[in-house]
Order: structure tokens, then sequence, then C-alpha cells
């Protein structure tokens, strides 16, 4: 009887050992969101950020020419780099910010769409947990915010990506501000989880084309300019699985710079609002193809071998228009 015990012990032990290792495993796993293409294969979509002003500063009129290109291209989703609310996120879920932000500005039918959204450094001074709360769907079924996620569009996937905690100043030089650090902290151990649950998500991946989203520039020639950590921590880990765009939002105005030792292009949209900063960083230099100091947003237009990216400023008008092919890797500016 004494054996049989022991034996159950140390199989108990096992058990729970396997059980543990697994739930660890499991937990590296980003959420993942299955949005079905068109019938024809194609993948039509628009990216916005650094929007969320009461309709201020042009939002509204930014999102008067959403509604246009939006209907045109019969658009299958919204993506949003961050900075949802200003100045300092939602208070809370009954916080009115947030339909008068989101769901009274973007009235269209065109703009009835999922819209799938990270985290911004301004969201951060607000109630986080609020912004990430399922209880917003109620109010408005389109709003999807998580920290970090997959969305899988067949022919691409998106992997949405928290950065803001791996800013340190944030947490060193706060000034007058009090970030929502709930679900962060320790830091590191935060940090090292999303690198590895990208990795992970990057390595499983067989879509036609790799876009990571997240709130701060890798590369930008913006007021903010580059981010350091992310140019060391995330742009190794972009070149190393081929992905082929990274968006971002953060500099309040619309760039396309490629990478200079990968195909890779970083493409910046974070001019939902508030712009015209007059303050930028070496848009001279031989990467940038395009800077607009003003209020817009993208389009994106994907096939399984075409990529068309486009640019439009607060009037509606193109201000940038680049193509890139799958099968022969060429760009055409």
């Amino acid at each position: 009887m004494a054996k049989f015990s022991k034996n159950s012990m140390v199989l108990c032990f096992l058990v729970a050992i396997v059980f543990v290792i697994s739930s660890a495993s499991a937990s590296t796993r980003l959420k993942k969101f299955d949005h079905p293409t068109k019938g024809d294969g194609t993948l039509n979509f628009l990216v916005i950020g650094d929007w969320g002003r009461r309709g201020t500063y042009n939002q509204s009129h930014v999102a008067r020419q959403m509604e246009r290109v939006g209907e045109k291209l019969d658009i299958d989703f919204v993506l949003s780099t961050g900075d949802n609310f200003y100045d300092n996120g939602l208070t809370g879920i009954h916080d009115s910010n947030f339909v008068e932000s989101f769901t009274n500005i973007y009235t269209a039918k065109s703009l009835q769409k999922q819209w799938y959204s990270v985290l911004g450094n301004h969201d951060y001074r607000g109630d986080v947990e609020a912004q990430l709360s399922p209880y917003l769907r109620k109010i408005d079924s389109r709003w999807v915010c998580l920290r970090s996620f997959v969305v899988n569009a067949e022919i691409a996937e998106i992997f949405m990506v928290d950065t803001t905690p791996f800013e340190e100043k944030y947490f060193t030089t706060p000034k007058d501000h009090i970030y929502d650090w709930r679900g962060v902290l320790p830091r590191q151990t935060y940090m090292a989880n999303v690198l590895k649950e990208l990795k992970k998500a990057l390595s499983e991946s067989t879509a036609k084309w790799k876009i990571v989203l997240g709130h701060h520039a890798i590369r930008s020639a913006g007021h903010h300019g580059d981010t350091q950590i992310l140019v060391d921590r995330f742009l190794p880990i972009l070149r190393k699985y081929d992905v082929d765009f990274y968006m971002n939002g953060h500099d309040h105005c619309l760039e396309h710079i490629s990478d200079t030792e990968s195909p890779l292009q970083f493409l910046v949209s974070g001019a939902g609002s508030k712009a015209w900063r007059g303050d930028t960083k070496g848009i001279n230099r031989d990467d940038v193809h395009f800077f607009h100091d003003g209020q817009g947003f993208m389009s994106v237009e994907l096939t399984p071998t075409e990529a068309e990216i486009k640019y439009y400023d607060v009037f509606g008008s193109v201000r940038h228009r680049w193509n890139r092919s799958k099968l022969l890797l060429h760009s055409a500016m």
C-alpha cells in the first residue's frame, strides 16, 4: 500500500509538471481572429491611427473620406494603430468618449465593419481594462481591442502587438501622467512574452502576406523618430520571418520608408485627427519614399500575388501610391 501511494504521488507529480508545461505553452499563443476574405480571394482594408478626439482636429473630415474610400474598395475591416481615445484613454466602460469619438464619428455604412485595434501610450493613461473589455462590444459590435493578437484573413495574417510597454520613458519619466500598468508588470517578463508570442506566431504562419502592426514606429522621419528598442528587439524578428509590412501610428503623419536590409516596408498611419507638427527628422533620407505632415489614412488592397498601398489626405486625395508583386518581389514607386 505504501509502495502504491509513493508511485501514485510520483505519477501525480509528473502529471502536474506536464500540465504546467502545457499551460505555459498555451499561454504563449496569441489569440487569433479568423476573418474570411471575399469570394474572389482578395482583401481590402483601411489603416488609421491616433484619432479619438470627439470629431475635432479634422477627425470627422477624415472619417468622411474613409467612408468614400471604404465604399469604393468594399473594405473587409479597419485596423487602428492605437491612441484610440485622447487625451487619457477611457475612464471606464461607461465613458462617453467611446461613443463620442468612435460610434458617433464612423457612422457610414461602409465603415460598419470590424475594427481591430491595439493600445497606444495615450490609451495606457486611462483605464486599460475598460478599453479591452468585451462590454464595449455590447455598445458597438465593431470594436475588437486586445493587447496582442492575430487577425487571420486567409491570404494575410496581421500580427497586432502591444509596443507601449517597451518604451522605458513611460515608466521612468512619466511626467504628470499616470499609466495603467495592470497586466504588464513585471515589465521585462511581459516584453519577453510579447516577443516570444510574436516569434511563435510568425514561425507558424503560412500566409501569403505577413503584416505586423504596433503603435510605435520602428522607423520614422516624424516627430518621435525611430524607436530604438523596437529597432533592437523587433526588427531582427521581422527580417528573420520575412514580414512584408510593419504598420504603426504614434507620429501624427503619413509615411512610407523602406528597410535597407530586407524587402520590409515601414508604413506609418497616425494621422486620424491632430497633425501638422512641422517637426521632421531626416525626411531626405534615401529610404524615405513619402512623408505627409497632415491628417489622413491608408488603404491596403491585397491579392495572393499583388499589394497596393495608398495614402489619402484629409481631402481624400491620393498622396502616395505603392505596389508590390509577391511573385517577383519587385517594388514600383
